[in-house]
């Protein structure tokens, strides 16, 4: 087959969505279909390792603010109708778009492409939508045009049908377990003789939870000395937390900024337990598989993303959100016992092999057969975006 992944976001920039697009193109790539990835980029070369897949760009993005982070997509009509231009050339047997009901590139290509085309949902907010909010009455009136529809998970299917209600099929996102749990070097900051515990995710954001990690650490360091918490991602930590520094002392606290995706295994491998003291907005747990994959100990915040993806008690210990006594309650009882940390290790790496590539890219290519079997929605007119 001929597959168009379509993507709002700018490919200058890494984020959840390009890497899953990018590992999906590669996957279906190598079982032989011919593959090709629309997407704006700001830059010459993106900032995700697409390999020999074909990346075709459409210039730059405008960065809007999107789910506690940062979204960049493109606004330019120029962009628009190159893409609707292409779609109409290249007469793609699948046309997969991702987040779909994103202004405005993901949005024209579910609109006028030809072909049989697929929308994969991935966002998730236990609010309002302010974005879909604005869209609803539109979209639910012909302005959005899908054969079928994916979300990654039941918190992303049920937030998108309360916008865009329609028949959804389940498929989560993939991960490369492999690369997370094959031995990788020891980073030299994780120290043998310490119980290091291991944050992951953008300091800046403060749905990441990271003021809740180290409230938690503030309570337990002067009961356990050899207690360490290590902070691995970008960006500079929010007031908050700067706060919750001064006010308890916590002068040690490891900050190691952003690290490579060859080094990254390494820091789960040899956490003795890994914290995700997420506030909410995530659909899917990621740094929750990727854990998985690595045989590391999990804590995480009770959130829809998160519990679709382990069990308390099973992959981790879940707590709820926002609660730093409650976290660092859950850290004191897997520091008392090591047994528990290897008996989740153990469930961990055993729940994660359903998010294999090779696992997630046999559903999505059986949904593609099933969807082209059935009679296709006619493209819209162009009238304009």
């Amino acid at each position: 087959m001929r597959i168009a992944q379509v993507s709002p976001y700018d490919f200058a920039h890494s984020g959840g969505v390009q890497r899953h697009m990018t590992s999906l193109s590669r996957e279906l790539q190598d079982r032989g279909h011919e593959v090709s990835i629309l997407a704006p980029c700001t830059r010459d070369e993106p900032a995700v390792d697409v390999g020999d897949v074909d990346l075709r760009t459409f210039g730059r993005s405008v960065a809007v603010p999107a789910a506690g982070s940062v979204a960049r997509i493109s606004f330019s009509v120029w962009h628009e109708w190159r893409l609707k231009t292409m779609l109409e050339n290249e007469k793609f047997d699948i046309v997969h778009i991702h987040e779909p009901l994103m202004p405005m590139f993901a949005l024209t290509a579910s609109r006028f492409s030809p072909s049989t085309t697929i929308g994969t949902f991935h966002a998730f907010n236990e609010g309002r939508g302010r974005g879909y909010m604005f869209w609803k009455k539109v979209l639910n009136q012909g302005a959005i045009r899908l054969n079928g529809r994916i979300a990654v998970s039941e918190p992303a299917k049920q937030f998108a049908n309360r916008y865009f209600e329609g028949d959804y099929r389940v498929i989560p996102n993939g991960l490369d377990v492999e690369r997370f749990s094959k031995p990788a070097p020891r980073p030299s900051i994780l120290r043998d003789d310490a119980i290091n515990l291991v944050f992951v995710g953008r300091v800046n954001e403060p749905r990441k939870g990271l003021r809740y990690a180290l409230g938690a650490y503030a309570l337990l360091k002067w009961q356990y000395p050899k207690l360490r918490l290590v902070v691995v991602g970008a960006g500079v930590p929010d007031r908050e937390s700067y706060r919750i520094m001064g006010e308890r002392s916590l002068d040690d606290v490891i900050f190691t900024g952003p690290v490579t995706d060859e080094e990254l295994p390494g820091y789960y491998q040899n956490a003795d337990i890994f914290l995700a003291p997420n506030t909410g907005k995530e659909s899917f747990g990621f740094i929750i598989i990727e854990a998985m994959s690595a045989s590391t100990p999990i804590v995480a915040s009770d959130i829809p993303g998160f519990a679709s993806v382990m069990t308390d008690g099973r992959e981790g210990l879940m707590v709820p959100p926002k609660d730093e006594a409650a976290l660092a309650g859950a850290i004191e009882r897997l520091i008392k016992n090591p047994g528990l940390r290897a008996q989740l290790a153990i469930d961990g790496r055993a729940t994660v092999h359903q998010y294999r590539w090779t696992e997630v890219a046999d559903s999505v290519l059986d949904y593609y057969d099933e969807v082209m079997e059935k009679r296709h929605v006619p493209p819209a007119k162009y009238q304009g975006c």
